[in-house]
């Protein structure tokens, strides 16, 4: 295995992605491509090696150990991850999405030391170097609804004041870090949201990276009826339909 580098971060360059996410049934599509992916340009490990062995290990704990919780982080060896499922994804939801996760990662970073990948329903993400009750900032990406609103302004007013409200009351609970909600926007219609911090972080690093990650909306989802940002360790969204399991 090659020498890593120096960061303790997966990923050392700053990813700002803008995509395009008009699907309105993403909350019972099964198997649903990824989101996005990333491999670590911090070094490739050999076939057959020691670093191997532990990652697979690794990573069926991640499997087979995190749907009970929704989120997990294990070290073997020199190998370190972390998964983290959405906090209204069922167990076997949790399960499936972890499954792909995997066999997707050893296609997509077959021999990179590090990688991370993001579902709808869930992220994993391993590394040769220790990355836990870290805030990753060095990863990030947008992913919006190109449709717009009537009513730009008053829309991102509100939307902001959701996101607020369900980021803090997240971070405010550390044994789920996860928090959805809705608000009335106009006469008739409400706008959905939700937040959630992997549970390495602390409190205050959660609310923290989600309250930085509601800064963004401006830049990449102004206007738009439906947005996100999604980061290493946090993520917001919102939506003008119920996007949630019930």
């Amino acid at each position: 295995m090659s020498s890593s580098s120096s960061s303790t971060m997966i990923f050392t360059t700053l990813l700002l992605l803008v995509l395009v996410q008009t699907c309105h049934g993403d909350a019972n599509n099964n198997n649903p491509p990824p989101l996005f992916h990333l491999c670590s340009n911090n070094g490739n490990y050999t076939p057959y090696s020691p670093y191997e062995s532990n990652l697979k290990i690794l990573i069926n704990s991640l499997i087979y150990k995190t749907p009970s919780t929704g989120f997990g982080q294990f070290q073997s060896q020199q190998a370190y991850g972390l998964a983290l499922c959405r906090g209204d994804a069922s167990t076997q939801d949790c399960k499936t999405c972890l499954t792909d996760a995997a066999k997707q990662l050893r296609s997509l970073c077959p021999y990179n030391t590090g990688a991370a990948i993001w579902y709808d329903n869930c992220e994993v993400k391993y590394s040769d170097t220790n990355f836990f009750g870290q805030v990753d900032e060095n990863t990030e990406f947008y992913l919006l609804n190109t449709q717009n609103v009537s009513d730009a302004e008053s829309f991102n007013y509100v939307v902001k004041q959701l996101l607020s409200l369900v980021a803090s009351k997240a971070s405010a609970d550390p044994k789920l870090y996860y928090a959805s909600g809705d608000l009335k926007v106009g006469e008739s219609e409400r706008v959905y949201g939700l937040a959630q911090c992997t549970r390495d972080l602390s409190s205050v690093d959660c609310n923290k990276c989600l309250h930085d990650a509601i800064q963004q909306l401006p830049s990449c989802c102004d206007g738009k009826q439906g947005g996100r940002v999604v980061g290493g360790s946090c993520n917001i969204r919102y939506e003008i339909y119920p996007f949630l399991k019930p």
